[in-house]
């Protein structure tokens, strides 16, 4: 998937960002009007996401904020917020089996002290405070990395994007030492041949490189808008793939060592541990820590979550700035009136934002959360990418886009490279996006969180919110259609600007 789709629609996206200079509502607009809702479908399903995401960096600042506590509050069932199934392992004893219906302490910290969670989405319950104050201070960091423009974003990421890798080969060194480490590994390195016949493989792992490396979010375009015109954008491409797939598979090894770990002290077997979402960052791994010596689970706990933080910025300002510089290319010369009109812009998209966010904060905060997240980015973004690979490829025409980009750099693309390109943009890419959408909508299973089932309204919304960006591609058709020159859809005339 990364090499039949990710790379190649990546290069189509940090080529028209660099040839446009503009974000994705601006560069559609021109490159192919009838599809111009595109572009701003990619715009609303950014703003989605970073209203529900930040609430993922201030779980993290909360765990940071409690990693300094000697020992760790959700190590072991002495705490006021431990439940009556509430079992731990003292890990001196790996023959000792966890009970049936126990429940961990990390997940009753998780669960009852962090979220404060009801029972159900009906009961939302009032804001946790401790979590709205670190949302509000989340949302004081993405403003401060965008306030002044992407020349300080870029500076901070030399820092928050070099971070994580520090604390990932610290995690490698300690997790393979632990005993029980190579059962993680190897159940992490031995493949499972027969789920390739599964469509959901194929789903999972075109929304793994879709969302890992930006496609169809418009972050990489907008940055792209940012280059130089002489920049070699296949060099660049190349580069964010390859870091990007070599980094899941070195912290697939951390992952997978501390698991084994504690799969070993818990007596359980290695599929059991493993886990997804929330539940694998913010409950599993602070199992792993608590069993650390003293000290030595302090400080891990810490690199950990201020990873964390660290990789939550950088998606955070990322999206929010698709947003700002749509609104930019909206208001044109106007906001050149203004003198600190990037300063006031992002601190209205930042407050709007995290207002937005103040749900997701709220007793019933991870069933919200859960919801949004589910229908938001996951049922979405293949159909975008399908009508942003269709008016790219086939309306505005991939080659013309290659030549206008030789023209810019004065680089030729390559003969070989052309063979690579030209058959995953006019036939692989749709095909397989397009099989990917049509499995995933046959094999649709309603949102569910852990054993929680939600209400039927509850799926009623969650189309309604993944249609909020889906409605954009037809609203926009409509817009092109009664705005361009002629008598009907076949007389186009090109119109300056």
């Amino acid at each position: 998937m990364l090499v039949v789709c990710a790379i190649p629609l990546l290069y189509l996206e940090v080529t028209m960002g660099q040839v446009m200079h503009c974000g994705p509502v601006a560069a559609f607009s021109k490159l192919c009007p009838l599809l111009q809702g595109t572009g701003l479908a990619i715009v609303v399903l950014s703003f989605l996401f970073v209203t529900y995401y930040n609430v993922i960096l201030a779980w993290a600042l909360y765990y940071v904020s409690k990693s300094l506590q000697n020992p760790l509050p959700w190590g072991s069932c002495d705490q006021l917020w431990a439940g009556p199934n509430c079992w731990h392992s003292n890990g001196d004893n790996t023959s000792t089996t966890r009970p049936n219906e126990s429940v961990a302490p990390s997940q009753e910290f998780f669960e009852n002290q962090v979220l404060r969670q009801t029972s159900s989405l009906e009961d939302p319950g009032s804001i946790v405070w401790p979590l709205a104050f670190f949302l509000l201070f989340s949302w004081i960091l993405v403003y401060l990395s965008l306030w002044k423009g992407i020349r300080l974003t870029g500076k901070i990421v030399y820092f928050t994007a070099t971070f994580p890798y520090v604390v990932i080969f610290l995690m490698l060194v300690r997790g393979i030492t632990l005993p029980g480490s190579m059962k993680g590994i190897n159940f992490f390195i031995n493949p499972r041949w027969n789920l390739l016949k599964q469509p959901k493989t194929w789903i999972n792992a075109a929304m793994q490189n879709f969302n890992s490396v930006g496609i169809a979010f418009g972050s990489m375009m907008t940055f792209a808008s940012y280059n130089k015109k002489d920049s070699n954008i296949f060099r660049s491409v190349m580069a964010i793939c390859v870091v990007n797939s070599a980094t899941s598979i070195i912290a697939g090894f951390a992952v997978f060592s501390i698991l084994g770990n504690i799969a070993l002290n818990q007596g359980q077997d290695i599929k059991d541990v493993v886990t997804e979402g929330p539940g694998l960052v913010f409950i599993v791994y602070p199992a792993a820590f608590s069993a650390m010596p003293a000290g030595l689970s302090q400080l891990f706990s810490i690199l950990f979550f201020l990873m964390l933080t660290c990789l939550a910025i950088d998606s955070q300002f990322a999206s929010v700035e698709v947003v700002v510089t749509a609104i930019e290319d909206s208001l044109g010369k106007r906001t050149l009136k203004t003198r600190y009109k990037k300063e006031f812009l992002v601190l209205a998209v930042c407050g709007i934002c995290f207002l937005l966010g103040l749900p997701y904060v709220t007793n019933g905060g991870i069933y919200y959360f859960k919801l949004v997240d589910y229908y938001s980015s996951g049922l979405s973004n293949m159909l975008i990418a399908l009508f942003e690979a269709i008016a790219i490829i086939w309306c505005y025409g991939a080659l013309k886009m290659v030549s206008h980009t030789g023209q810019m750099t004065g680089v030729v693309t390559s003969r070989v490279l052309r063979w690579y390109l030209v058959p995953c943009w006019y036939v692989l890419v749709p095909v397989f996006i397009t099989a990917i959408m049509i499995f995933n909508w046959v094999q649709y299973r309603p949102v569910t969180y852990g054993k929680y089932t939600f209400p039927d309204y509850a799926e009623g919304i969650g189309w309604g919110i993944a249609g909020l960006s889906i409605i954009c591609i037809p609203l926009g058709m409509i817009r092109g259609m009664l705005n361009t020159p002629g008598d009907s859809l076949y007389q186009v005339r090109k119109v300056k600007g």
